[in-house]
């Protein structure tokens, strides 16, 4: 089983808030693609990488007390999270496994609908883990995606140096960790081989302004990715530092903004 530490931003609690900050700024796009997925009431919806289970409880919400939402992931924190966050709610339809996507078995399951977010990015054989996931689909059912397809396309106006070297030393940090930030390039091919119905595929791009709640959401990530970067010996925090100041220096010029790095989402149908 995979330490936590292996978790290329960690999970910490700091992580966990972020990751609901991200949820909470992305869940407009998501709900739209689960909507036009067909995702609804009675059905058997599961979220594959969970996390601490945001999306999860959203979709145990939707699938209703005929239905359930199953969310799979290998961070007992994040599961514990997710358990006492439904717990809280009073959520009964929402099982969650731990285990670990690249080396254990995937739980029997038939599902209506597969929902992933930034998760086959992380993997060591994402087209192996596409596989196995889609083998859980029942046909007809959808499978809903969120991956990037140009993380280099992340940038800042006002333009500095200072925050293009920071994410060339995310994406190599991805690398090193067996990912590939740019997965969603390939998803569709595989997709296709597979023999799925690729329904939709639409390129997601933001461009908030630091006074926008969306901003938050890469605000948040160039703080605890630093972080993260300082904490595994990749960065100096002197170097960490520069680059907050060229960033809060950026973005509070009049008409600054993020671009931030564009995602491909896809919606296909198992035949």
């Amino acid at each position: 089983m995979a330490s936590e530490r292996d978790y290329v931003l960690g999970t910490h609690d700091e992580e966990i808030e972020r990751l609901g900050l991200q949820h909470r700024v992305w869940l407009p796009r998501a709900a739209d693609a689960w909507r036009r997925a067909g995702f609804t009431v009675g059905q058997t919806l599961l979220d594959v990488g969970c996390g601490p289970g945001w999306a999860t409880l959203d979709l145990a919400g939707i699938a209703g007390p005929t239905g359930r939402a199953i969310g799979i992931d290998r961070s007992r924190r994040f599961l514990d999270a997710a358990r006492a966050r439904a717990e809280a709610l009073g959520c009964e339809n929402l099982e969650l496994h731990e285990l670990d996507l690249d080396e254990q078995p995937l739980p029997s399951v038939r599902a209506d609908g597969i929902w992933s977010r930034w998760v086959y990015a992380f993997v060591r054989d994402p087209r192996a883990l596409l596989a196995r996931v889609a083998a859980l689909l029942k046909p007809g059912g959808a499978m809903v995606l969120h991956e990037y397809v140009d993380y280099r396309s992340w940038r800042i106006s006002p333009a500095r140096p200072e925050f293009a070297w920071f994410v060339e030393q995310v994406i190599a940090s991805w690398r090193e960790h067996g990912g590939e930030p740019d997965v969603g390039m390939a998803l569709p091919q595989w997709l296709a081989e597979l023999g799925f119905e690729l329904r939709e595929l639409k390129p997601l791009a933001e461009a908030p302004r630091p006074h926008e709640y969306g901003w938050r959401w890469p605000h948040a990530f160039v703080d605890v990715g630093l972080q993260r970067l300082v904490d595994i010996g990749r960065v100096t925090r002197e170097r960490a530092d520069g680059v907050l100041e060229a960033f809060r220096e950026s973005q509070a010029v009049p008409g600054a903004f993020s671009l931030n790095p564009t995602v491909l989402e896809v919606i296909a149908i198992k035949r």
